[in-house]
C-alpha cells in the first residue's frame, strides 16, 4: 500500500513518535563522483527472468535481460548527501549497493517485520517501488505520481524475503526536474535510545591515513553521537600524535579522541585492545576498524541501528571496497572451507572483486541471494561487549587468522556474525600484495593450524595438513627459501603448543626479518640495475618458454623436477648472473622450478630479488618439513585438545590484560 500526500515539513519529533528510521538514502559528496554508482544508477532496470514454461523435470534456464547503458551523471545534480535533482524526462534507480534496502537480512537476523519507505520530493513525476527475489527476479511493487512539495509513504512487508531480495526505488522526472529531497526506510516503533560505541582504529606507521579517518570522522558528528570514545591503538614508531594536524582533528573530535601507545602486538593486539577498551568503559559495543582504509560515515550508523534490532548478539560487518579502484567490491561474504581450512565464498556463483561500474545491483543476480558468512573481516565490524564478555578477546596470533576464528569461535557459543550490504568502507586492495611469501607466510602457516586445531570438524584436520606440505615444496623448488624457512619456524612454534603465545607477540617478527636477511630471495633492490643483466647457457626447447604441467602429468613432472633439482649441480654462468628475469604475475612455482637462478619482481612492484637455487638448502628443508609435517599429522588429535583446552585463558581478559601493561603506555588527548 502506497500513500502520497502534500504535508508540512515533518519535524523530528512527529517522525519519531511511530517510525523510527532504519536507512537513509545517501550520496557522496562532490568530491566522490568515481563513487556513484553505488548510490545512484542511472541504467535501465534489468534482472534475471525464469521462464513460466518449461519441460516437467527439467531446470528452467534463467534468461538475462539486457540493460541499456549508463547517462551521464552531473556534479551539480547532487545538492547534498541526502538530496539530488533528476532532470526532466529522466530516470534514476536507488537500487544500488548503498541505498537499496536489503530486505532479506532484516528478515532474517533482525526483529523487524515490516517496514516503511518514505519518500520526499519536489517537482513533477512519479516515484516507482521494486523487489527482487534470491534469484535476482526484478518485481515492481507500487507506485504513485507527484506534483509539487510531497512525502510519499509506501508500506511494505519482509515476508517474501526468506532467502534474499532487496526493495528499493526509481524516480522519473516529469517535463521539469524533479528534486528528491530525501528518502528512507523505517519500521514503526518507538524511538529507543541506540546503543554506545568504542571505536578503535589500529595502526602501524599509517598516519596520513589515520588524519584522513579523523579529520572524516569529526565532519560528520551524526556518524559519532553515540561513540562513547574514539580510540586510537598506536603501535609504531610514527605516531599519529606528531603528525601534522593531529592538534586541528583532536580539537574537533570534541574530547572523544584517546591515544593509547603500545608496542607492535600486531593487528589481534591492537584489535583486542579496542575490545578490552569497550568493555572497561561500559561500552554496548566494539567497532573495529583498519587505518589503511577510508570509511562511508553513514555506515558507521547503519551498523548501529541494525545491531540495535538484532534478534540476539550479533556480530555485523561492513564490506570492504577497493580504495583505488572505488567500485570494485572485494567479496560480498567469506567462509571457512572446512576440509581445507581456508576462507571461501559461500555460493560458487559468487566473484571476488566484482565491479559495480560494470554490473550494478540489478543486473548481477547472486547479489540479491542472501550470503551467510561465518566471519567479517576486521576492516570494519562491530561485535557486542556481550559476546566479548562470554567468547574472550582474539588470539594472541599477532596478524592473519584471528577476524576468521574469532566469527567461528562466536558461533560455537551462538553468536551469528553479519556482513552487511550498505555498510562498507574502502581499503587498500591485496591486487598488489603478496603475502603468501617472505615474513607473513610464518603467520599463515602458523595460525590457520591454529584455527583448524581449535574448529577442524574432522579429526585429523583435513586436508589442511597434507596441502601445507604442498606448499612448502611449491615454495622450496621455486627457490623460495626464506618462506619456506619461515613456515619451518611456524610449524615448530605450533607444536610447542599454545602457552607460548602471548609472549611471542613483540618479538616474533623482528626475529623473522633478522631470519629473512640472510636469504637472496627475500632480499630487494629497488634498482633493476643492481644485478648483472639475465643470460640463459641454452636456448628455450623448440623456442618455447616454460609451460604449465597437464593434471595428468602432474605428479610424475613434480617428482622428476624435485630429483633434479636435488641431483643437478647449479651451472656455474647462474651463480654469476641471473638466467631470467620474471615478472610478479609471472611467479609461478612450475616455471620458477625450471630455472636455477632468477630476478624476481615483487607484487608491489617496487623492488626485485635474486632467486638462486641452492640443492644443499632443498635437501635440508625439504627433510625438515617432511619431519615437521609427519610429526604434526600424527600428534593432531593431542595438541588439539591442548589449544583448545587453553583457548579460554589465552583469550581472556586477564590475559590480554597483562600483555597490555607490559607493552604499553596510555597517554590522553
Amino acid at each position: 500500500m502506497s500513500v502520497a500526500t502534500k504535508t508540512k515539513r515533518p519535524t523530528a519529533a512527529q517522525d519519531a513518535r511511530n517510525w523510527r528510521t532504519l536507512q537513509r538514502v545517501i550520496l557522496p559528496s562532490q568530491s566522490q563522483m568515481d563513487t556513484v554508482p553505488l548510490y545512484l544508477d542511472t541504467g535501465s532496470a534489468t534482472g534475471v527472468q525464469l521462464p513460466t514454461t518449461g519441460t516437467p523435470g527439467r531446470e528452467k534456464k534463467k534468461v538475462r535481460t539486457v540493460s541499456a547503458p549508463s547517462k551521464e551523471v552531473h556534479v551539480e545534480d547532487f545538492l547534498s548527501r541526502f538530496s539530488t535533482s533528476v532532470r526532466s524526462g529522466e530516470r534514476v534507480s536507488f537500487g544500488t549497493y548503498f541505498n537499496a534496502f536489503p530486505a532479506s537480512y532484516w528478515r532474517r537476523w533482525t526483529t523487524v517485520d515490516n517496514i516503511r519507505l518514505s519518500v520526499r520530493t519536489a517537482g513533477i513525476g512519479s516515484v516507482i517501488v521494486y523487489k527482487s527475489n534470491s534469484r535476482g527476479s526484478l518485481q515492481r511493487v507500487d507506485s504513485v505520481h507527484v506534483d509539487g512539495d510531497v512525502t510519499s509513504t509506501f508500506d511494505l512487508s519482509l515476508q517474501p524475503f526468506g532467502d534474499g531480495g532487496w526493495y528499493w526505488f526509481d524516480l522519473v522526472a516529469g517535463s521539469k526536474p524533479l528534486v528528491l529531497e530525501a528518502a528512507e526506510w523505517q519500521s514503526e516503533g518507538e524511538a529507543r535510545t541506540p546503543g554506545s560505541v568504542t571505536l578503535e582504529i589500529t595502526t602501524l606507521n599509517k598516519t596520513d591515513f589515520c588524519i584522513n579517518n579523523l579529520r572524516l570522522l569529526s565532519e560528520n558528528p551524526e556518524a559519532l553521537a553515540q561513540v562513547r570514545e574514539l580510540i586510537l591503538v598506536d603501535q609504531g614508531t610514527q605516531k599519529v600524535a606528531d603528525a601534522e594536524g593531529f592538534d586541528e582533528v583532536a580539537a574537533a573530535l570534541a574530547g572523544k579522541l584517546r591515544i593509547i601507545n603500545q608496542d607492535n602486538l600486531g593487528g589481534s593486539g591492537g584489535f583486542s585492545r579496542g575490545m578490552y577498551e569497550a568493555v572497561q568503559n561500559g561500552s554496548d559495543y566494539a567497532l573495529l576498524m583498519d587505518d589503511d582504509i577510508v570509511v562511508e560515515p553513514e555506515s558507521i550508523i547503519r551498523l548501529l541501528t541494525f545491531s540495535d534490532l538484532c534478534k540476539t548478539p550479533t556480530i555485523v560487518g561492513g564490506h570492504m571496497f577497493d580504495l583505488y579502484n572505488r567500485t570494485v567490491l572485494h567479496t560480498f561474504g567469506e567462509i571457512v572451507n572446512p576440509y581445507r581450512f581456508q576462507p571461501d565464498l559461500p555460493s560458487a556463483d559468487m566473484t571476488l572483486g566484482h565491479d559495480f561500474l560494470g554490473s550494478n545491483l540489478r543486473q548481477t543476480d547472486w547479489l540479491h541471494r542472501r550470503c551467510d558468512v561465518d566471519y567479517n573481516g576486521w576492516w570494519m565490524c562491530m561485535i557486542p561487549t556481550r559476546v566479548i564478555r562470554a567468547v574472550g578477546l582474539a588470539l594472541p596470533i599477532f596478524i592473519k587468522w584471528d577476524d576468521a576464528e574469532y566469527g567461528l569461535r562466536a558461533r560455537q557459543h551462538g553468536f551469528p556474525t553479519v556482513s552487511l550490504p550498505g555498510a562498507a568502507v574502502w581499503h587498500v586492495s591485496w591486487v598488489d600484495k603478496d603475502d603468501l611469501v617472505g615474513w607473513q607466510a610464518y603467520f599463515h602457516a602458523r595460525n590457520r593450524f591454529i584455527a583448524a586445531l581449535l574448529h577442524s570438524p574432522y579429526e585429523y584436520g583435513g586436508k589442511v595438513v597434507r596441502e601445507s606440505h604442498y606448499y612448502d615444496i611449491k615454495h622450496l623448488v621455486s627457490m623460495q627459501y626464506a618462506t619456506a624457512r619461515g613456515r619451518n619456524m611456524a610449524l615448530k612454534d605450533l607444536l610447542a603448543g599454545p602457552g607460548q603465545l602471548h609472549s611471542l607477540l613483540p618479538g616474533k617478527l623482528p626475529e623473522i626479518r633478522a631470519m629473512m636477511n640472510g636469504y637472496s630471495d627475500s632480499t630487494f633492490e629497488s634498482d633493476p640495475d643492481s644485478y648483472p643483466a639475465p643470460k640463459m647457457d641454452k636456448p628455450p626447447k623448440h623456442g618455447h618458454g616454460v609451460r604449465p604441467p597437464s593434471p595428468l602429468t602432474l605428479i610424475p613432472w613434480a617428482a622428476r623436477t624435485v630429483a633434479r633439482q636435488l641431483t643437478q649441480p647449479v651451472s656455474a654462468s647462474s651463480l654469476e648472473r641471473p638466467q631470467a628475469n620474471i615478472a610478479h604475475i609471472d611467479n609461478r612455482w612450475w616455471r620458477m622450478s625450471q630455472y636455477d637462478s632468477a630476478v624476481v619482481s615483487n607484487a608491489e612492484g617496487t623492488g626485485a630479488s635474486w632467486y638462486k637455487r641452492d640443492p644443499k638448502q632443498l635437501r635440508e628443508m625439504l627433510a625438515e618439513s617432511a619431519r615437521l609435517h609427519a610429526q604434526l599429522l600424527r600428534d593432531w588429535p593431542k595438541l588439539s585438545k591442548q589449544y583448545k583446552a587453553a583457548l579460554a585463558e589465552i583469550t581472556s581478559i586477564g590475559s590480554w590484560e597483562t600483555t597490555f601493561a607490559a607493552h604499553s603506555e596510555k597517554s590522553e588527548n
